[in-house]
């Protein structure tokens, strides 16, 4: 079944050190219980990395005891980091790690990331856990495309974001037409321009669910995710505002705005 969930993203100020008091994970959970979320994707969070196994059961207790299902997500495709988060998908009860190919001292090539996950899949396999590679300006989509479709598993696949695509004049439309048959997970963000100070350039930055240029209508059309079980994640681009209330205001009224969004479609 296709579900509605919130990424750590959503609350990415607000568990960041930008605030005066940082939400822990458990807390964020908390939060997305009360919003009427049963499914929470932890994403580039970095404590996530140092947690030891109790510290990550903790963490797995929480969400049984708020009935929220958990994802995990990394950046990164070395064999011996992927299979530190198998371990870690393990102990918090995920089925799917969403990943991206390029980390600084990291750029692997087609052939190399052919080669690593056909080495690593089995393992992903056999532990019932499928890997979600993410659209992103840093490489072309027909790249991963073509290393998932060399790998060629179920357990290999995209985690569809087709906003962070438009940073290199790739047009979500053709992405979300290009990905459409490998999605095994959706980013939900909105996105739009606008006119810097002095009419000099302009920003890219993110958008209220529904409010920016984000086709939504069209990529659920395409993609079909209640259809084929593919969950749903809101994500944001908040910029930072004024002031750490104004921020933490804006974060929640965009994280509601946008489950709000979702379930009315």
């Amino acid at each position: 079944m296709s579900r509605i969930g919130l990424s750590s993203y959503a609350f990415f100020w607000q568990l960041s050190d930008q605030v005066t008091e940082p939400l822990s994970i458990h807390d964020a959970l908390k939060k997305a219980a009360d919003l009427g979320v049963d499914l929470f994707q932890i994403c580039d969070f970095a404590p996530l990395e140092d947690m030891n196994d109790d510290d990550l059961a903790a963490v797995r207790r929480t969400a049984d005891e708020l009935g929220i299902t958990l994802e995990v997500g990394t950046k990164g495709i070395g064999p011996e980091h992927l299979r530190k988060f198998l371990h870690i998908a393990g102990i918090l009860g995920s089925d799917l790690l969403r990943t991206m190919f390029n980390v600084p001292g990291h750029t692997p090539t087609a052939d190399e990331a052919t080669a690593i996950f056909e080495e690593v899949l089995p393992e992903f396999e056999a532990a019932g856990v499928r890997i979600a590679i993410e659209t992103y300006e840093q490489v072309p989509t027909e790249r991963i495309l073509d290393v998932v479709r060399r790998v060629n598993s179920p357990y290999l696949g995209i985690c569809s974001d087709p906003a962070n695509t438009v940073a290199a004049l790739e047009m979500p439309r053709e992405v979300i037409d290009a990905v459409e048959p490998y999605v095994l997970n959706m980013h939900i963000k909105d996105f739009a321009f606008s006119r810097k100070q002095g009419w000099v350039g302009f920003t890219y930055s993110g958008a209220p669910l529904g409010e920016g240029l984000l086709d939504y209508d069209y990529m659920v059309k395409k993609i079909r995710p209640k259809e084929r079980n593919i969950n749903q994640i809101v994500e944001h681009w908040l910029p930072w505002q004024d002031s750490e209330a104004e921020t933490i205001r804006l974060e929640n009224q965009w994280t509601q705005q946008s489950l709000d969004f979702l379930r009315s479609k």
